[in-house]
């Protein structure tokens, strides 16, 4: 008898994986006295994404490698994956992104480096939260290295999943298997929390299991 225990699954993206900036009431306040000078002279109208390209995607419980002299900073969010007739489930996120200033339009250099979006082991059907109105009484935990840093209210969305998909699908199509994430909170001071080489951030939310990825050192040749 083959005695060998297959290795865990793990969730991976099937599509395009897209993220939502200022999406929580503090940071957009934080950020409102800056909206109104140039280029844009006024608050964004329409959501403001961004791009998580497939090179990012780490599984979790592998490391993930941070450049040399780079500050890196780590988020928890909540994705919507679609499906054919909708959102078909719900995934925890770690949006791993270098520390930058630009708001509307952040360069893909800081968020689209090797292995920069650490995936959660699984997509939870979406009837197993209650529905996607349901979200908005979640709270996620952020734990680094065992230590309690950030815990992100989805009550304080500036636009709830259901908005959000709206407004996002008046100017693009969202395909099956596309996932769109919901936003990431900034701590009170309006940063985030930072990582450095030999730190673990574990994500948690209530029906999901824990996110978990180590930080080491890039290597250099």
């Amino acid at each position: 008898m083959n005695t060998t225990s297959s290795p865990a699954p793990t969730w991976l993206p099937e599509g395009t994986v897209y993220g939502a900036l200022l999406n929580f009431q503090h940071e957009h306040t934080l950020w409102a006295p800056q909206m109104s000078q140039p280029p844009y002279k006024a608050p964004p109208q329409a959501p403001v994404l961004y791009v998580k390209t497939a090179n990012t995607f780490t599984v979790c419980g592998q490391p993930i490698a941070l450049p040399a002299g780079a500050s890196v900073e780590v988020a928890a969010s909540l994705g919507l994956v679609m499906g054919a007739g909708g959102v078909a489930g719900i995934v925890l996120f770690n949006d791993v992104a270098i520390a930058h200033e630009s708001y509307y339009r952040p360069p893909v250099k800081t968020r689209c480096v090797d292995g920069f979006l650490g995936l959660g082991p699984e997509c939870v059907p979406l009837d197993e939260l209650g529905g996607l109105d349901a979200l908005r009484e979640l709270e996620i935990e952020l734990h680094r290295n065992g230590v309690h840093k950030q815990t992100t209210r989805l009550a304080e969305w500036v636009r709830d999943a259901i908005t959000l998909l709206t407004d996002v699908r008046e100017f693009m199509s969202l395909r099956p298997g596309d996932v769109l994430m919901t936003g990431t909170d900034c701590l009170p001071e309006g940063g985030r929390e930072l990582v450095h080489a030999g730190d673990t951030v574990e994500i948690t939310a209530p029906g999901f299991k824990p996110v978990v990825h180590s930080f080491v050192a890039e290597e250099t040749t």
